[in-house]
């Protein structure tokens, strides 16, 4: 990423380290390198909370809109342990390429 990211430009991460990194190589470029993490307003309840709320409202617009593709890759339904068995496999496997979403509880 160093030796790619323009002067002043923005590195953003939304996973964890396993081991520490070193980002002086991004000092000469004076790079920003952030972490997000969608609770850290809840978790700290900050002063701008709601903002978690209109981001996630403009977010669904913009799926709802098609304007962006969710990771979703595959829905099981209904909502059975049978079907958390599976979907809780396929992710085991580590293998899996998007989100699995359990929907819809039986009546």
């Amino acid at each position: 990423m160093a030796e790619v990211i323009a002067p002043q430009g923005k590195i953003c991460s939304i996973v964890e380290m396993e081991e520490p990194v070193d980002l002086t190589a991004l000092q000469q470029k004076s790079v920003t390198f952030v972490w997000e993490w969608m609770f850290t307003r809840a978790f700290y309840q900050t002063d701008d909370m709601i903002e978690q709320h209109h981001l996630l409202n403009d977010l669904a617009n913009l799926v709802d809109a098609g304007k962006i593709r969710t990771t979703l890759s595959e829905r099981l339904a209904p909502i059975t342990t049978v079907n958390l068995r599976q979907a809780h496999k396929k992710v085991e496997r580590g293998s899996m390429m998007g989100k699995i979403v359990l929907e819809h509880f039986p009546d």
